[in-house]
């Protein structure tokens, strides 16, 4: 039996504790009690029933299975504290609470596909493996990666499954993790990081599609990526789709800024990963400011989950150095600019002078604070309207070769 939960793996038939396709070293009872965890999810796995599960008749102290399951949470990245994935149930014993898939049979090299069972992997020129996912059915519509993804999480969680859901009602939406993060490779260098290497990954996952012509959603830092493509491949982009976007990175936009990134970077090397960290708080604040407790959560549990402290400095370092504006005139494709009127991650203004570069481009402000803009409030209707508005006129017409 195949166990899967965020990014990890576990397989009974291996006796192997994978994360995000790297082996665990676990030892065999750490193992065999979060098997058993892992086997009994709806309960909670009391005391007796974990020591004659896995010890049988062999006497085994209250101490000794606390420093099992201690084990077992280091294994997982969990900790007493946190009780992310394995729940401590007072007196009574304990409790796995992640969010389980299973399967059965032997596991390939590739990791489990998301809910359509369409992950696949490609490989970059330089070497790189990116993930890819496919949701829905009919004409392609291609997500530009930003940060931050993870294929598998992101459909359960309350910040983006949503966005997966309805783009995939009336297309195949792809999507796919950007080098460095989620399910692609993240051993890179530092020079794997920026745009030219951003845009030849989605350039190959294009490809590997075999793609002809499609609309193009940027998001974020996604939008630069997305802009560059579309100057670069004016005859398959059929819909340019800008939200939350910017043209300049950090570094560009005047006094004061260069220090603030710094800054940010920073904080990122303190606190990456960390639900109590300053990070944490600011990283949650400027991108959604009006979230609930829940979705805060899942936003902070994305940042370990995805990337490791390193490469979210890195990244945090190339966003701030991006600059595609001598490129906004070029861009020929009919550009549809989504922008919240008091987004602070970028503010509105960079969405407003991305507009503005782009010929023809129409900027639509969306009433809210949130960057990332969420399922309960009122702006996501209209956002949603909005790009079904601006793409469907010709989806009909948008197939693949």
């Amino acid at each position: 039996m195949i166990y899967r939960f965020e990014d990890f793996v576990l397989d009974t038939d291996r006796h192997e504790l994978r994360r995000a396709g790297s082996l665990v070293g676990v030892e065999p009872q750490v193992f065999s009690v979060l098997q058993y965890l892992l086997e009994h999810p709806d309960r909670v796995a009391r005391k007796e029933d974990l020591l004659a599960a896995v010890w049988g008749t062999t006497f085994i102290s209250d101490a000794a299975l606390a420093t099992r399951i201690k084990e077992a949470r280091r294994a997982l990245a969990d900790d007493g504290r946190a009780q992310r994935l394995i729940r401590t149930v007072h007196r009574v014993g304990y409790r796995f609470v992640g969010t389980l898939r299973t399967d059965r049979g032997v596991e390939t090299e590739a990791p489990t596909p998301s809910r359509s069972g369409q992950v696949r992997f490609c490989r970059s020129a330089d070497g790189v493996s990116i993930a890819m996912a496919t949701t829905g059915d009919g004409p392609p519509f291609v997500k530009a990666a930003n940060w931050l993804t993870h294929l598998e999480y992101d459909e359960q969680s309350p910040v983006w499954r949503h966005l997966i859901r309805e783009l995939s009602r009336d297309h195949t939406l792809v999507r796919y993790d950007e080098r460095g993060c989620g399910l692609s490779d993240r051993e890179l260098d530092d020079e794997s990081f920026g745009l030219e290497a951003w845009v030849r990954d989605l350039e190959t996952v294009v490809d590997g599609l075999n793609l002809e012509r499609f609309p193009l959603l940027g998001i974020s830092q996604g939008g630069a990526v997305a802009v560059a493509y579309a100057v670069a491949h004016p005859e398959r982009v059929s819909h340019l789709v800008l939200h939350g976007a910017y043209a300049r990175g950090r570094i560009y936009r005047g006094a004061g800024q260069e220090e603030l990134n710094q800054a940010l970077v920073a904080l990122t090397s303190h606190g990456w990963g960390e639900a109590d960290s300053a990070h944490a708080q600011v990283f949650a604040a400027r991108l959604i400011p009006r979230g609930t407790p829940e979705q805060v959560r899942w936003l902070v549990d994305l940042q370990r989950i995805s990337a490791s402290r390193q490469n979210a400095v890195l990244f945090r370092r190339a966003f701030g150095q991006l600059n595609v504006e001598a490129l906004l005139p070029r861009v020929v494709t009919p550009t549809l600019v989504l922008h919240s009127r008091r987004d602070q991650a970028p503010p509105f203004e960079e969405g407003r002078r991305l507009a503005a570069g782009i010929p023809g481009a129409r900027l639509v402000p969306l009433d809210t604070d949130n960057h990332l803009v969420l399922e309960d409030e009122p702006a996501w209707p209209h956002m949603l309207a909005e790009i079904r508005e601006f793409v469907g006129l010709e989806a009909g017409a948008l197939a693949t070769r």
